[in-house]
């Protein structure tokens, strides 16, 4: 019986070899992918984690389930998928927060940067400063003023602690000297929800998650937080047209798998995304949301992760942000 096990077991170890690495996952996937979004349904990670998932179903025939696995500023469904079988079964969408400011705000059980693989960037968004149309303010500089002459009066929300929404806020009062008080929400849908019905006065957020609540005209946009404006708000100016210089802030959605994921299977989904990126239909769905196509290489993101890990290191020493 030993000798079989011995003798199995080489046999399978050299039919391996034979047949090569590339044939094994040639059938990838052969059942459905999990893909974690680590927030709630309805912000901007969920949005263009959904719209990612559609294609990759399409193009690899076969099911890519979405499960939204919110808690403790994303830590939770990042370390959920760090613990994963490292297969190609499971995949999570990661954004600034998750991977570069969590671990220099947070105790965390876990390190993102070395227990997940970087697959590819998904794209990138704006966040925009939303206000209440009821607050009497019509631009940037209108705020900054209002702030001063109430100082501690007024109120931001932001989708989480340590997100690029809450850090452009925090930006925001530490360049212009004002002081408001930050409320903290679960997710940006119920901080939309309390800006929309007057509780707070302002937030920074994904423009995505935000765009159609100022087409509906229930939120009224006053600037972009990135230097350039975005096609899908052409008449709103950037901060820093709108006298705030040098204020430059963005999101963006990518996908990782667990650390030890093969590689042939994180290549072959990043090849995958990479044509996805191109096609007209998936631009066409980024741009009605206010994000932009980025895709590129496994190093591309691997470099990104590290730069802005320097970058919003910076902000939070700058800004002496700390996790509430």
């Amino acid at each position: 019986m030993k000798v079989l096990k011995i003798f199995t077991t080489a046999f399978i170890f050299y039919s391996l070899i034979l047949i090569g690495p590339g044939t094994v996952f040639a059938a990838y996937p052969d059942k459905p992918v999990r893909v974690i979004v680590p927030f709630p349904p309805g912000g901007a990670t969920d949005i263009v984690g959904r719209e990612i998932s559609e294609k990759l179903s399409q193009a690899f025939k076969q099911t890519f389930i979405v499960e939204n696995k919110p808690g403790a500023s994303g830590n939770i469904g990042m370390e959920m998928a760090a613990r994963a079988p490292a297969d190609g079964y499971t995949l999570v969408i990661g954004a600034p927060q998750t991977l570069t400011i969590n671990p220099q705000l947070m105790k965390m059980s876990f390190d993102p940067q070395k227990e997940l693989a970087p697959i590819v960037v998904i794209a990138s968004v704006p966040n925009v400063l939303v206000v209440n149309p009821k607050l009497p303010v019509n631009s940037v500089k209108d705020l900054i003023a209002l702030a001063k002459k109430r100082p501690g009066k007024l109120s931001y929300g932001s989708s989480s602690i340590g997100g690029t929404p809450h850090l452009s806020a925090e930006m925001f009062k530490a360049m212009t000297g004002t002081y408001i008080l930050h409320i903290p929400y679960r997710g940006s849908s119920p901080a939309l929800t309390d800006l929309i019905g007057g509780h707070i006065d302002f937030m920074f957020d994904n423009l995505p998650a935000a765009l159609p609540f100022i087409q509906s005209g229930a939120l009224k946009a006053l600037a972009v937080t990135t230097l350039k404006r975005s096609p899908s708000l052409p008449n709103t100016p950037t901060m820093v047209e709108a006298g705030v210089p040098d204020f430059d802030s963005q999101g963006w959605f990518s996908l990782l798998a667990p650390a030890a994921t093969p590689t042939e299977v994180l290549e072959k989904i990043n090849i995958e995304v990479n044509k996805i990126l191109l096609t007209d239909d998936f631009k066409a769905k980024l741009a009605k949301v206010g994000a932009n196509p980025i895709g590129g290489s496994r190093s591309e993101f691997q470099n990104r992760i590290q730069m802005e890990t320097k970058r919003w290191g910076a902000v939070i020493k700058s800004a002496d942000i700390k996790a509430e």
